[in-house]
């Protein structure tokens, strides 16, 4: 490359939990600017998950990261084109990408989701990640059986 790569922007932590992580998914969550209405939604949505899990000894923010761990794809796949023909190239996941992915996944999956609003959706997909089940769960699951059908042409992994 020319140019030298962009410096990695600072991001501050919440103002309840102080953690970067959460600032990180509900900037991914926000529309328009609304960061204020996307830490409500999510707020509220931690408070509905400890409402939906009474029995559960964790705090409602460890249940989330739980969550997240649960769903984080470890390898995908590229598409490479090699002598006119396409493959997909199993490829492991960097670890700021992992992560990215895993709250897309989430928060999509939670937006496609049938529910009053969004708080609800989110805690009932926050909910279902952590017991392993729900559609955020079943693409990661749906990534890793692609980069496994495509392991003979992982010789063909990008540098």
């Amino acid at each position: 490359m020319r140019k030298s790569k962009p410096k990695k922007r600072q991001i501050l932590p919440d103002p309840v939990f102080g953690d970067q992580k959460v600032t990180k998914f509900v900037n991914h969550l926000m529309y328009d600017g609304k960061k204020s209405t996307a830490f409500d939604i999510f707020y509220s949505s931690l408070e509905k998950v400890k409402i939906k899990m009474p029995n559960e000894e964790k705090p409602p923010l460890d249940v989330w990261k739980q969550a997240l761990d649960n769903i984080t794809p470890l390898v995908e796949v590229k598409s490479r084109r090699i002598g006119g023909a396409t493959f997909q190239v199993p490829t492991e996941i960097r670890a700021d990408r992992k992560e990215s992915v895993s709250m897309k996944n989430l928060i999509g999956y939670a937006r496609k989701r049938g529910g009053k609003s969004m708080s609800d959706k989110l805690a009932a997909e926050i909910v279902d990640a952590y017991n392993s089940q729900g559609n955020a769960y079943k693409r990661k699951e749906d990534m890793h059986r692609m980069a496994e059908a495509n392991r003979a042409f992982a010789h063909f992994r990008l540098f």
